[in-house]
């Protein structure tokens, strides 16, 4: 059975012009101004399986081109009857360039996931399922670490951004027990976002990003070979402008997945590309103050 990546697109973030980057409204390239605070609350769903995410992100600008932010999730998935709290991530952004239209960023990511990285950014590949029905055990958690860099182009009209980044993924944060014969997860990710601004009320977003493991053995079973393992996710939304701080969105997203090799858990009717069942859907709320 292909794994079911819940992306509930909890965190997309604003900008639609470029003197007022600090307008949260749903583009990619959003930075809090100092002293400002942001939340983005979201609850999302899949048509596979019935899981459902409430998920939480609340960042601040320490400075103009610095913002710090944590993000947070309750998931519920009633195929494994499961409710529980999912994850934890910690990440940092400072705003390397900034002139005029053009801006670059850099960012660095710290999670740890009950699931095994079920709902991570990066780390969503792992085909094993986990019956994790001790949440936020020391144990049953998986950590991952996130170094990227996003850059792009916005005016009044549109903004397009991409991102590259690097993680890495293990079962303990620090100590991580290669020194033993266990390896963790080394994954790249490119991505594209972009939005289009109809009117001062409403725009559109979408985006699509690849993933791919770069290891050539599969995490947590030695000798397991895999080749070119993959996920592509592609997602649209649609977003309305409350007032200058305030928007609401609504998602769709989908997601293909490669996975080939030696691999003693997914049958081989499985290997190679294939969508993904069904689709993700969600909408949130997202507010600058």
């Amino acid at each position: 059975m292909k794994k079911l990546a819940l992306t509930s697109l909890l965190a997309v973030f604003a900008i639609s012009d470029a003197n007022a980057a600090n307008v949260i409204d749903g583009n990619p390239l959003y930075m809090p101004k100092a002293g400002h605070f942001y939340s983005v609350t979201s609850l999302g769903s899949h048509t596979e399986g019935t899981p459902y995410a409430l998920g939480e992100e609340f960042g601040y600008g320490v400075m103009d081109n610095l913002a710090v932010n944590v993000y947070t999730s309750l998931v519920e998935d009633k195929a494994f009857d499961e409710y529980g709290w999912e994850d934890l991530a910690i990440k940092a952004t400072f705003r390397a360039y900034d002139d005029g239209a053009w801006k670059a960023d850099v960012y660095g990511e710290y999670a740890a996931s009950g699931y095994l990285f079920a709902h991570s950014d990066l780390l969503k590949l792992h085909p094993a399922v986990k019956d994790d029905h001790a949440w936020f055990e020391k144990e049953l958690l998986d950590y991952a670490w996130t170094l990227g860099v996003r850059g792009g182009y916005t005016t009044s009209q549109f903004t397009i951004a991409g991102h590259i980044e690097y993680g890495y993924g293990n079962t303990e944060s620090f100590n991580w027990n290669e020194d033993k014969g266990f390896q963790g997860v080394h994954a790249m990710a490119f991505g594209l976002d972009g939005q289009f601004v109809i009117d001062p009320q409403w725009n559109l977003v979408a985006g699509v990003e690849y993933t791919g493991i770069l290891d050539k053995e599969l995490y947590g079973t030695p000798g397991a070979k895999i080749e070119n393992a993959g996920i592509v996710e592609g997602y649209f939304g649609v977003n309305y402008n409350i007032d200058a701080t305030k928007y609401v969105g609504a998602y769709i997203n989908g997601t293909m997945n490669h996975w080939s090799g030696d691999d003693p858990v997914t049958p081989a009717s499985e290997k190679g590309w294939g969508f993904e069942d069904g689709f993700g859907f969600g909408m949130k709320f997202g507010i600058d103050f």
